[in-house]
């Protein structure tokens, strides 16, 4: 499932989403990726009901990387739009098919 939702946001975004780790080697229910240009803390505040965090921490305001992903060398303006979800043994298509078709609304609101 974790393949099937990466495969649908490249289809929907495009370059407009990255993969954050390694594309094999990795978890087999987390999915972390950045939304180019977006703020992750801003779409998943939008985006409820969903089994997703930022890891990254807002301080007065400002938006600061993921100790994490600073450490791979994932520059901060894409960092900074990065999202984890989590997928569940039950987790489906037709509810990851739901949550790319939110994300895209989220995203089209965004600019």
């Amino acid at each position: 499932m974790r393949d099937h939702f990466w495969q649908m946001l490249q289809q929907r975004f495009g370059k407009r989403v990255l993969l954050n780790g390694h594309p094999v080697h990795r978890l087999p229910n987390t999915l972390n990726v950045s939304f180019v240009g977006q703020v992750g803390g801003e779409i998943l505040a939008r985006l409820e009901g969903v089994a997703a965090t930022t890891g990254s921490a807002c301080h007065s305001g400002r938006v600061e990387l993921s100790p994490v992903l600073k450490s791979m060398g994932v520059a901060s303006e894409i960092g900074k739009g990065a999202v984890r979800f989590s997928l569940g043994r039950t987790t489906t298509r037709e509810e990851i098919d739901s949550v790319v078709e939110r994300l895209n609304e989220i995203l089209a609101l965004a600019g």
